[in-house]
């Protein structure tokens, strides 16, 4: 137990292990019209953090929730708001008006939290309208001038239209931020915090994340009054269960190496993680042409090609999915085989959260980890922070020749540095810091 900043007792709850006592949605004293759609939906028990912060939610306690994508957190928070909105004071006479915002950091993901409020509040006199950037508004402020009930939203979409004068938030009831540390590594803070300033100062809130760095626990401290705290802490570690390889190869031979692994290998679903949007669509388009059938998600697509790449891939009409870190955040994708890092990511964090995707409720999968000479230092990053040395595939066509860093963009200056100098002159390279090569001139030690 610990006091929160308004002198109220929060509560801390530690969710160990994916397997605690079996907690049925019918016992947590949700009303029928949602026990109806859950139950239509194929859904009777309560994952754990459901089973805990539904109880305190519907109290209208806050919450302050540290989970990864897939442990059932979006039904946490769904339920109880539905719930609330429905019972609490009933609806309110005239235009509707926006009762609850729920904040996410990309478009996916917003519309994903958006279908669930739709689905399990099916029986239930309400309104949902999810809006996010990169799509024309016009058909979002006609929903919005019709009134909803339930705003679920991506932060520059929503400042955009508060400025043009089509939001009011000043009804919010229940505000929910998920997957907050991703909003930080997007840089999203400031415009949340500018939203917070048109909600009203009553409300209950709730925040998620999968990680606490201290700029959110900052953020949690301003928002939160006297919150319960439930953090998932998983019986077995994503690092514990998941199979993990490197292959060392030239950044060159990154496409055909990937050609021959999906050739040579039984895999169910393979999402490869590209550090670029414009490496994500040469992936694919490379692999089409080799007869895989891959399809693409990044922040560059349309949200109908989004919306239409990620449905075939769940509904398996593609095994291959070719993904930025951005725009696979938040993604629920079940039953991943693998997940095949094309690049390493520069933060080791990055990294298990990508092979995490393939260990989920308690199943194994594998990772694998394409290494070229530039990224050995990222990978050093990488097994110190998970204190585990990869194990290297050695047997493939395509090993790491090439141990000399190019110059991304070639000039006069370096043209002629890569020309064959005097002995007399000659230079060495030295490796900086920043992971570039320096020139530095040879001495004789004494």
């Amino acid at each position: 137990m610990e006091i929160g900043h308004d002198g109220k007792v929060a509560n801390f709850i530690n969710i160990k292990g994916l397997k605690v006592k079996q907690v049925l949605l019918n016992e947590l004293k949700i009303i029928t019209p949602i026990q109806k759609a859950l139950a239509a939906q194929g859904y009777s028990e309560a994952t754990p953090i459901q089973a805990e912060a539904i109880p305190h939610l519907l109290e209208g306690l806050d919450l302050l929730g540290c989970a990864q994508t897939g442990t059932g957190k979006t039904a946490a928070f769904a339920i109880p708001i539905l719930q609330s909105l429905s019972m609490g004071q009933g609806l309110l006479k005239g235009k509707r008006q926006i009762r609850a915002l729920v904040l996410a950091p990309t478009r996916e993901l917003a519309t994903q939290i958006a279908e669930s409020f739709t689905a399990y509040g099916v029986n239930l006199p309400l309104r949902t309208l999810v809006i996010f950037g990169g799509v024309g508004q016009a058909p979002q402020t006609r929903k919005l001038e019709k009134g909803i009930d339930i705003l679920v939203a991506t932060p520059g979409r929503l400042l955009d239209l508060i400025n043009q004068g089509f939001i009011d938030l000043s009804h919010v009831e229940h505000f929910v931020l998920d997957e907050t540390d991703q909003m930080l590594d997007m840089g999203m803070l400031h415009d949340v915090k500018r939203i917070i300033t048109y909600l009203p100062r009553e409300r209950q809130n709730m925040l998620f994340s999968a990680t606490m760095p201290v700029e959110i626990e900052k953020l949690a401290d301003t928002i939160l009054k006297g919150p319960v705290k439930i953090a998932m802490t998983p019986e077995f570690s994503p690092l514990d269960i998941i199979e993990q390889e490197v292959y060392f190869v030239d950044k060159v031979n990154k496409t055909a190496l990937l050609t021959y692994w999906l050739k040579n290998n039984e895999y169910d679903s393979v999402l490869v993680f590209s550090r670029t949007k414009h490496g994500a669509d040469k992936i694919v388009k490379e692999l089409n042409k080799k007869g895989f059938a891959a399809v693409a998600i990044h922040g560059n697509k349309s949200q109908a090609n989004r919306e239409q790449a990620l449905h075939a891939f769940k509904k398996r009409k593609t095994r291959i999915l070719v993904a930025t870190d951005i725009a696979a955040r938040g993604l629920d994708i079940q039953e991943l085989s693998h997940v095949i890092n094309y690049n390493l990511p520069e933060v080791p964090e990055t990294y298990i959260h990508r092979i995490g995707r393939t260990g989920r409720a308690g199943l194994g999968g594998k990772a694998i980890t394409f290494c070229d000479f530039e990224e050995k230092s990222l990978l050093r990053d990488i097994q110190k922070r998970i204190s585990k040395t990869l194990p290297e595939v050695k047997e493939h066509p395509y090993p790491l020749v090439n141990t000399v860093i190019e110059p991304k963009t070639k000039t006069p200056q370096r043209a002629a540095a890569a020309r064959p100098q005097n002995p007399a002159t000659a230079k060495t390279a030295a490796y900086s810091k920043q992971g570039a090569y320096r020139s530095k001139p040879t001495t004789r030690q004494s």
